[in-house]
């Protein structure tokens, strides 16, 4: 497997597989071509004998000196349970690591509960909502009416590059 930083054209492969990966969900428009053209150093792909096996889109914040996002993940559906997550997060762990960023927040959905589950796994923070769903903290209304969301934090004060 390999791991490199996100070109423009990647738009066009990855644009096409999101809501085949996420079982039909229509979660394509959360991830428009701008991601691919602006945050190529934050943003990673991986490959496995030339086929798109995962992505990680992810930025540096302009607001918080301090901290980085990491705006949308995904794996094809055959290749989960392959560590393939686990590496795209470690690259931008890295990437943020070396520009002195110290904490990582993400967002997902309370339906969601297998990014949750791997979130956590990861070693994320679940923040403190305003109230609970199924036994989960979610702010409620985040993503505008009715769009509740889990919100994670990590820090990596402690972070020790991860090599491949």
């Amino acid at each position: 497997m390999e791991i490199r930083s996100v070109k423009g054209s990647d738009y066009y492969a990855i644009s096409p597989l999101i809501n085949e990966w996420w079982g039909g969900r229509q979660m394509s428009d959360m991830l428009p071509k701008l991601f691919f053209d602006h945050f190529t150093k934050t943003s990673f792909i991986a490959e496995k004998e030339g086929e798109i096996v995962g992505f990680l889109i992810g930025i540096l914040s302009q607001s918080q000196s301090n901290e980085a996002y990491i705006h949308f993940v995904g794996v094809h559906p055959e290749y989960r349970k392959n560590d393939i997550g686990r590496h795209l997060y470690h690259q931008f762990f890295n990437v943020v690591h070396q520009n002195g960023r110290n904490i990582v927040r993400c967002v997902t959905s309370p339906v969601n509960k297998t990014s949750i589950a791997y979130h956590l796994k990861m070693g994320f923070e679940m923040e403190e909502g305003d109230k609970l769903m199924d036994g989960i903290s979610v702010h409620s209304d985040y993503d505008g009416l009715n769009q509740d969301r889990v919100l994670f934090v990590k820090q990596l004060s402690n972070y020790n590059k991860v090599l491949f």
